[in-house]
């Protein structure tokens, strides 16, 4: 579960490494596919930094695509460009759903019409042709709440943030954060129960300001969306908590860089979402193209060289190792 240190720098709009991608996906190969990304909020620099990947893999392989989403994390939002989609009649629909509950009966439709759908933070959809994620996501939480309980000593009150209660993977992410702390601490202590936060950084700060108001002995965050480490860094640094109320989560350089450098919180944990879109449209070509994709695959991809399906039981669910650590002493390596 140690965090992977050293990979190669990404700046936001720096190209996905795809020289390794096998030419077998290239339209000139094959057909010319119509594949759009359907993400859960447009706007915020994790899918910006996805939509990177998305269109060089357009331009990489000569393919039509594109990513959209709506402008705030809404479920009936996503499933109505789903529907937009489906009547345009794409050839595949990648997704990172906000609510799994909420797309089910759509993506259904829309495999229902031939269209392929492949899912990325959402292992546990059922109408999808393939589940693309970037590690386990139980071993991504224990090692945030590694790093959140040495922090804390061992000891204290905690809270845990989702982006929503339906986010499957950061819902995961939290299982596996507070099982590992419930085995290896026991004298942590959950105080709350998940809060909601929206994937937006001002509902993390003003939640979080509520809980603190609640329980001033607070010490420590742990955060699944990604903009809890500007909203907790915000948090600890306009109350002057720095080693007093401490954050490990999920987050962005380009978010929480500024709250990293000055020490308000220590530790962030990502993975780089214009490869993973880029991963997610491989095996949109691939899947059309109803080539051989199983355990052991290997997309040509930093952390997707050797695809894992875990779950016997979900062979179309592949895992990758893909995710990495950020602190104030490795964090230049990583600009977006």
């Amino acid at each position: 579960m140690a965090a992977t240190m050293g990979r190669p720098a990404w700046a936001q709009n720096a190209a996905v490494d795809a020289s390794k991608v096998s030419g077998d996906i290239n339209a000139k190969a094959g057909k010319k596919r119509t594949i759009a990304t359907v993400v859960k909020v447009d706007g915020i620099a994790w899918f910006d930094r996805m939509r990177t990947g998305v269109t060089q893999f357009g331009k990489d392989q000569g393919h039509d695509t594109w990513m959209v989403g709506p402008s705030q994390a809404d479920a009936a939002a996503q499933v109505q460009l789903v529907e937009s989609l489906i009547a345009q009649g794409v050839d595949a629909i990648c997704i990172v759903p906000f609510s799994v509950e909420a797309v089910e009966p759509v993506l259904q439709k829309a495999r229902r019409q031939g269209i392929v759908v492949i899912s990325h933070e959402a292992s546990g959809l059922t109408n999808i042709d393939y589940d693309i994620e970037a590690f386990d996501n139980h071993a991504y939480g224990a090692k945030l709440m590694e790093v959140l309980a040495r922090d804390m000593g061992g000891e204290g009150k905690y809270v845990a943030t989702v982006g929503s209660l339906t986010s499957q993977s950061q819902m995961e992410w939290i299982d596996g954060a507070v099982a590992y702390q419930k085995q290896n601490f026991p004298k942590m202590q959950e105080v709350t129960r998940r809060i909601e936060t929206y994937d937006d950084a001002t509902t993390d700060y003003n939640k979080l300001k509520e809980v603190l108001t609640a329980y001033p002995d607070l010490k420590g965050i742990v955060g699944a969306p990604m903009p809890t480490s500007a909203g907790a860094g915000r948090l600890i640094a306009e109350r002057n908590l720095k080693g007093k109320l401490f954050f490990s989560g999920t987050g962005l350089v380009s978010v929480a860089g500024q709250y990293l450098r000055n020490g308000d919180i220590n530790y962030i944990q990502f993975w780089d979402p214009a490869v993973a879109g880029y991963a997610m449209n491989i095996l949109a070509v691939m899947a059309l193209a109803k080539k051989d994709i199983k355990a052991g695959l290997d997309l040509g991809l930093a952390g997707y060289n050797s695809l894992q399906a875990p779950d016997a039981k979900k062979p179309n669910v592949l895992v990758g190792q893909g995710w990495v650590g950020v602190t104030k002493d490795n964090m230049s390596q990583y600009n977006f």
